[in-house]
């Protein structure tokens, strides 16, 4: 996997990688308390896992790589397990009050067991952080309509496979929680461009959405 190639030192206050994350956790912050257990799924070089400890929640990482995992633990010093978490179970019948998922949804081709997954993972109405693409967003709808037009098309090399096997809207988003146990809690939409961010945030016209859920 080309994002497990290289570990990003989580202090690196500008690497890009590190900045998205931290914007997450700012947004977090401003939805959720800051208390209980915290797990983040693909939790790649651990920076967000590293700002919630700050905050106080008892966090742990799931993540596939075991170098990344090996790399968090070292830099870190914080309990990562090699593992799908559709297949993970926490020891002791342990449970969750938050997990976090950023830009994962969208490569998992079930949906539906995906978030049955979370809902597996978490307590009696413990919340879900998701980040994912968002179809509904401006750009997205003029490049499927540059498409549709013959205006626009793409090319790409024979080797290309895509990479996400389920793509969302707010819609279909809600729809896929009330058929899993879940309720949405906040929607917005992003960029990391600070002024299309100010305006995507207060009109959900971003390209990338977030979104907290509350297992019902």
């Amino acid at each position: 996997m080309k994002y497990a190639a290289e570990f990003v030192d989580p202090f690196d206050e500008h690497h890009r990688r590190n900045i998205a994350q931290t914007i997450t956790h700012r947004f977090l912050k401003r939805w959720i308390p800051a208390s209980g257990r915290l797990l983040e799924i693909g939790c790649g070089n651990g920076r967000l896992l590293y700002l919630a400890r700050k905050d106080g929640w008892d966090v742990r990482g799931l993540e596939i790589s075991p170098f990344l995992a090996d790399s968090v633990r070292a830099r870190l010093g914080i309990e990562v397990a090699v593992a799908d978490y559709l297949e993970y179970s926490p020891g002791n019948g342990e449970e969750f009050d938050l997990v976090l998922l950023r830009h994962v949804l969208e490569h998992l081709p079930e949906p539906k067991r995906a978030m049955t997954g979370i809902a597996a993972l978490l307590g009696e109405g413990g919340h879900a952080l998701l980040e994912f693409p968002n179809i509904d967003g401006l750009d997205s709808r003029f490049k499927r309509w540059l498409r549709g037009t013959g205006l626009y098309r793409k090319r790409y090399p024979g080797s290309w496979r895509p990479g996400h096997c389920n793509e969302y809207c707010r819609r279909s988003f809600e729809y896929l929680l009330r058929e899993t146990g879940f309720e949405l809690v906040v929607w917005e939409t992003y960029s990391y461009r600070p002024f299309s961010n100010f305006v995507f945030n207060h009109w959900h016209m971003g390209n990338k959405a977030r979104a907290i859920v509350r297992k019902l």
